[in-house]
């Protein structure tokens, strides 16, 4: 398992070592021992979500505000999408930029996103479906989002607006300047 820091505190990329021969493939997904051991955090994960989508859809930005905020590890079990943070952390030099990557089945790269992030996906391939463990528990009431296509945030989805597949919830997400952060 490689496990490579980003430019943010604590977002790091997670390329598995993949075991491949003429049966198929196997690799581990996680382990929490060489995780802590190469970030120095302890994330005990107590949630499993997976999601299907088709292609256009795009999902977020979506966070759980404290004191359930959740610290997530995000993958791509079929298709492709980019997965989109931002930085919600006031205290942090990276307050208010965005981090995207490509997660595929084909690359089984996955992201391990810190709390105080917000997340979103779109969904680049014809259907995908999305597997992400979370250290907390969904809350409704804790529920917050964010404009995905917010200006100042400036965000290439990668899919043109014609083509995007919205939910109205997520139509009536808070503009970043409008949104008070809680970390």
């Amino acid at each position: 398992m490689n496990i490579t820091p980003t430019d943010f505190d604590d977002l790091y990329i997670i390329k598995p070592t993949v075991f491949e021969d003429s049966r198929g493939y196997f690799f581990e997904s996680f382990h929490q021992k060489k995780f802590e051991d190469a970030t120095g955090i302890q994330c005990e994960f107590v949630q499993d979500n997976q999601s299907r989508s088709i292609y256009g859809v795009i999902r977020g930005l979506h966070l759980q505000a404290p004191p359930v905020a959740q610290a997530k590890l995000v993958r791509v079990l079929k298709g492709e999408v980019l997965d989109v943070v931002v930085d919600l952390r006031k205290d942090k030099p990276t307050y208010g930029k965005s981090f995207s990557i490509h997660l595929s089945a084909e690359n089984k790269q996955q992201l391990f996103i810190p709390r105080g992030f917000a997340h979103g996906i779109a969904v680049l391939s014809n259907e995908a479906e999305f597997f992400y463990k979370c250290d907390n528990y969904y809350s409704p009431e804790n529920e917050r989002g964010i404009m995905f296509n917010d200006a100042s945030l400036n965000i290439d989805w990668k899919i043109v607006p014609e083509k995007r597949i919205i939910s109205e919830k997520d139509q009536n997400n808070l503009l970043f300047n409008d949104f008070k952060s809680p970390f």
